[in-house]
């Protein structure tokens, strides 16, 4: 999560252009190629690094269909603040966004079944919108996905060696056949060339993101999901960690096949791994796809981008072989329930344009820099760098599904934290899994009251 806000609030500036009031005219739709529509639309963006990229569409989307879009960008951090004020005026946003489930529950009643719109019909990972019975009622527009990322070279440099436990890595799809996989290369690690099978759990205090936020994601999705829990419900206020067990048998694999011994992992970071990965010093390592430039950027880097590759990460699931990445967002549009008829045709035509238009798909991914979950784009349309290209591929990979990012109802920023510092006790011994087990139960009860 920590990392993710890095990557999207980059630089906090606000871009402001009047909202005026939208005809109650309908436009020809935006994909219609039938001339020109009329009316204007008032749309609250949240992203303020990306406003003057805003400014830009807006001026190619009114050339191109004759409707005006106005943008409103809240400053950084006043997002909720400024979409209560704005909704409470008669001009009120027919376009503005939700971060997932939480931000729905909130906003139930301003939010419009996009179910039937053609932007919906093109999301190609349909389980990552935010849905109420058979409604949809935010689409997200752009994407991010964690898993393991692993270096491919020496993955085949493995399978060559006598004895190897796979002849492809298509092989490994469960924890049962990672875990021989990652046990045998620990083995024969002098044979390949490395130090561990994986780089270092980074658990030094403010490192850790990886373990307390990400890596717990998977057995809460499967607790929520299998258990039936509404996101947007009081019911995400407990959890049993029923999957505790799962998430020990992964982190087990980590710690105990690592660059470093388990009872040193309190001083390493993040750049700590990513280096140790981009260095060629292990096969594998937990991150997402903005990991890509910290590898890269690595000095004496050694891994090609050819062979930098994602799988998802395995536990022990039931079902598991055909689970994906962990992919999802913050990021959903929504429309304004209260808005006429046609200015909410005239918000759903200018998403659909902006994410299938020549024009609008070029500012997607050259100017906005999204990996958008749309198949309205072509490969030539797509993000280049290795780690975006193999979160496509699996959100595009028919017959799984991704883990959904439900590390958006976390409690609160103390509850990673303690659950870091446990974690961190657990690799040096000094605490037990079960103490471990009972203090994450306690302590998403305490901070979810708070």
């Amino acid at each position: 999560m920590k990392k993710l806000l890095s990557v999207l609030l980059l630089t906090a500036m606000t871009f402001s252009l009047a909202a005026c009031g939208s005809t109650n005219e309908p436009a020809e739709s935006a994909d219609s190629g039938e001339g020109k529509g009329t009316g204007s639309i008032y749309y609250l963006n949240f992203k303020p690094e990306i406003a003057p990229v805003y400014e830009k569409i807006a001026e190619a989307y009114e050339a191109e269909t004759g409707v005006k879009l106005n943008v409103v960008t809240a400053a950084s951090g006043t997002y909720e603040q400024t979409l209560k004020s704005e909704m409470a005026k008669a001009d009120a946003p027919t376009l503005f966004q939700i971060n997932g489930p939480k931000g729905y529950a909130s906003w139930k009643e301003y939010t419009a079944d996009l179910s039937n719109t053609e932007l919906y019909s093109h999301l190609t990972d349909k389980s990552l919108a935010v849905t109420d019975g058979d409604g949809v009622y935010g689409i997200p527009y752009v994407v991010e996905g964690y898993g393991i990322i692993y270096n491919n070279a020496l993955i085949n440099k493995y399978i060559a060696l006598p004895g190897a436990k796979i002849a492809s890595v298509d092989e490994i799809n469960n924890f049962e056949t990672l875990k021989a996989v990652v046990e045998d290369i620990t083995a024969k690690k002098d044979e390949l060339g490395i130090k561990g099978a994986f780089a270092s759990t980074s658990l030094k205090p403010g490192e850790d993101w990886r373990w307390q936020t990400h890596l717990a994601n998977v057995p809460v999705y499967y607790e929520f999901k299998n258990n039936n829990i509404d996101l947007a419900s009081d019911a995400t206020k407990e959890i049993k960690f029923e999957y505790a067990e799962n998430y020990k048998n992964i982190f087990d694999l980590y710690i105990n096949n690592s660059v470093t011994e388990p009872k040193l992992l309190g001083s390493k970071q993040v750049a700590d791994s990513m280096a140790e990965f981009a260095l060629g010093q292990c096969v594998f390592v937990q991150n997402g796809n903005w990991a890509w430039s910290q590898i890269n950027e690595v000095a004496g880097n050694v891994v090609k981008p050819e062979d930098i590759k994602f799988m998802p990460i395995y536990t022990g699931m039931e079902g598991e072989e055909n689970q994906g990445l962990c992919t999802g967002t913050e990021n959903f549009y929504a429309i304004n329930a209260k808005a006429s008829e046609e200015d909410q045709k005239l918000a759903a035509d200018f998403i659909y344009w902006l994410f299938s238009s020549e024009t609008g798909k070029k500012f997607v991914v050259e100017e906005l820099n999204f990996i958008a979950p749309f198949d309205t784009f072509t490969d030539a349309e797509k993000p280049s760098d290795p780690l975006a290209k193999e979160v496509i591929k699996w959100m595009e990979k028919e017959g799984t599904t991704s883990v959904a990012w439900n590390f958006t109802v976390f409690p609160n920023q103390t509850f990673k934290d303690n659950f870091g510092a446990s974690l961190l006790q657990y690799a040096q011994g000094s605490m037990s899994w079960d103490d471990l087990v009972t203090k994450v139960v306690a302590d998403w009860k305490t901070e979810s009251s708070n």
